[in-house]
C-alpha cells in the first residue's frame, strides 16, 4: 500500500480505517458486530498493510477505543492509532486526563496522534493547544491533529501550539469536495495531512442507492439521501461507475482512489464486512489516468445538492403524498 512520511508519525498507509461504527448503537450493527465483524475487519486491515486506525473518546462512548485496543492485540504498538478529544472545558489538566483515559482504553502508553475533535466556538486554541503542547513535549503523543477545522482556524492553532499542527481530518469525498480549494493546497505547500472522513459519503458513493432505493438507519437522516439529491447524484455516480468498469473494481474503490491520487490526502473509511475493508484497501493501488481524475473532479465539483431544509421539506410531502 502506498503511503506516506508524516512528520511525528512515519510512514501512515493512505487507505486507513474509521472505526466510528464500533460500539456506536446509531449504526444499528448490534453486539454481534462490536463483538465478532470488528474484531475481523481490523485484523484483516492489518494483513492488507493498513496503518492508521482513527477512533475517538465520543465513539460509543469510549467503546469504540475499547474494541479496537483489543482488536489490535500485540500490534497496536506498531500501528498509527488515532483519537481525538471533544473539547469541553479543554483546560491543560483536563486534556492530560482525557488523553489517559483514551490511551487505557486503547491498550497504549503512547498515542501516535492525538485530535481535537472540532474547534471549540467558545474556548480559542490558545487554552486547548496549551495541554496538548505539554503532552507533546513529554513524548505522551506522537503528533497533534484538528478535526472540522477552517483553513484560518487550522493557522490558528498552528500558532496556538507554536509548531504544526500535522493534520485536519474533515468532511471530505467526491459527493462534498470543498476542501480541493484551500485545505489540500495548504497540506501540500506545508507538508500538512488531510485526512477524509466520510469518503464514502456514508455509502452515497457506492452506487447501491437511488431515489427508489433509499437507505434506512442513519443513513436516513443525511441529506444527501434525500430523494432530489439522490437525483442530482446520479452524473457523478455514472462517471464513478464507468471509471470502476476500465478498473474492473466497484464504484466505491474508485471514490477512494481518487482521494488519494490528491497529494498529501489520506482516507478513514469505515467497513461493516471484511469484504468492504478489502474493496477500500483495494483502492491503494490504483493509479487513475490523469482524464480519469479530471472525469471526476469534474463531476464532483457539478454536484450540486440542495440543502437539508429542503430535503426535509421534500420528505413531508412524499409521506404526505404531495
Amino acid at each position: 500500500m502506498r503511503t506516506l512520511d508524516v512528520d511525528g508519525l512515519g510512514p501512515v498507509g493512505r487507505i486507513g480505517l474509521g472505526t466510528w461504527q464500533f460500539g456506536s448503537r446509531e449504526w444499528g450493527y448490534g453486539e454481534g458486530y462490536a463483538s465478532g465483524a470488528a474484531g475481523q475487519i481490523v485484523r484483516r486491515a492489518l494483513e492488507l498493510g493498513v496503518t492508521l486506525f482513527d477512533t475517538a473518546e465520543v465513539y460509543g462512548f469510549g467503546r469504540s477505543e475499547r474494541i479496537l485496543g483489543e482488536a489490535l492485540g500485540d500490534r497496536r504498538g506498531d500501528v498509527v492509532v488515532a483519537s481525538k478529544l471533544f473539547p469541553v472545558a479543554p483546560f491543560a489538566p483536563v486534556v492530560r486526563n482525557r488523553l489517559a483515559g483514551s490511551a487505557r482504553r486503547l491498550g497504549l502508553e503512547r498515542l501516535p496522534l492525538y485530535q481535537v475533535h472540532q474547534p471549540n466556538p467558545l474556548v480559542p486554541d490558545t487554552v486547548t493547544m496549551t495541554g496538548l503542547r505539554s503532552l507533546l513535549d513529554e513524548g505522551r503523543i506522537g503528533a497533534v491533529g484538528v478535526s472540522n477545522y477552517s483553513l484560518d482556524r487550522w493557522r490558528a492553532a498552528d500558532a496556538a501550539l507554536g509548531r504544526p499542527v500535522i493534520s485536519n481530518q474533515v468532511h471530505f469525498s467526491l459527493a462534498k469536495p470543498g476542501a480541493l480549494d484551500d485545505l489540500v493546497p495548504f497540506a501540500e505547500r506545508e507538508g500538512r495531512v488531510v485526512i477524509a472522513y466520510s469518503p464514502l459519503a456514508q455509502g452515497l458513493l457506492g452506487g447501491r442507492y437511488g431515489p427508489e432505493n433509499r437507505p434506512g438507519g442513519v443513513r436516513a437522516a443525511n441529506p444527501l439521501f434525500g430523494t432530489e439529491n439522490l437525483r442530482r447524484v446520479q452524473p457523478l455516480l455514472d462517471v464513478l461507475r464507468e471509471v470502476a468498469g476500465a478498473h474492473g473494481v466497484r464504484p466505491g474503490t474508485i471514490a477512494l482512489a481518487w482521494l488519494v491520487s490528491l497529494p498529501q490526502v489520506v482516507v478513514i473509511p469505515g467497513a461493516s464486512s471484511v469484504e468492504q475493508v478489502e474493496a477500500n484497501a483495494a483502492a491503494g493501488e490504483i493509479e487513475l489516468r490523469a482524464d480519469e481524475r479530471e472525469a471526476l473532479t469534474s463531476a464532483a465539483r457539478a454536484f450540486t445538492p440542495v440543502s437539508g431544509t429542503r430535503t426535509l421539506v421534500d420528505g413531508v410531502r412524499e409521506r404526505l403524498g404531495v
